[in-house]
């Protein structure tokens, strides 16, 4: 009897990362989100909403490179570990992984930060678009000298370019 619990507790340990992958990445989440969406709180729900972004593209990566990641032994140990990194609260994996790869790449596709370098966050390095602009303008120097910027601006384009030009009719 006690060579038969030794086998039993081998082959759980053998096949740990397929009994312990469905738990960690599909029982465990679905059982948080279905808590994060009953609390009134939106930091849980954004929590478990990134953690299945994530999962998702875990799971096309997989697919996409199936026959690459079956000559690779510790793959399902690593997506383990990559997992529980994810899921578990006390790392916020998800959360970092979210803003700092996924959620630059689709605000701006062509800077993606793949290197980590700690910093502080400074509001004046996000890049303005022209209503941000504007506004800034306009509390630093008032609305008046504004809307002489753009009357200035509008003088100096119709001396200019007109866009269209007569002498080139046919």
């Amino acid at each position: 009897m006690g060579s038969g619990a030794g086998n039993f507790l081998k082959v759980i340990l053998r096949n740990f990362d397929v009994l312990a992958g469905p738990v960690v990445s599909l029982a465990y989440p679905l059982y948080a989100s279905i808590q994060a969406i009953e609390t009134k709180n939106p930091i849980d729900d954004q929590q478990w909403l990134t953690y299945w972004i994530m999962y998702s593209m875990i799971t096309l990566f997989e697919l996409t490179f199936f026959k690459v990641l079956e000559w690779i032994p510790i793959w399902p140990y690593a997506k383990l570990i990559l997992t529980c990194w994810l899921v578990l609260p006390y790392f916020n994996g998800a959360a970092y992984v979210y803003d700092h790869y996924v959620r630059p790449f689709f605000l701006n596709p062509r800077t993606v930060n793949i290197w980590y370098v700690p910093g502080k966050k400074d509001q004046s390095s996000k890049p303005d678009d022209i209503l941000t602009a504007a506004e800034k303008y306009i509390q630093e120097h008032g609305t008046r000298e504004f809307e002489s910027l753009i009357n200035r601006a509008d003088k100096s384009r119709s001396g200019g370019y007109r866009g269209y030009d007569e002498s080139y009719a046919y």
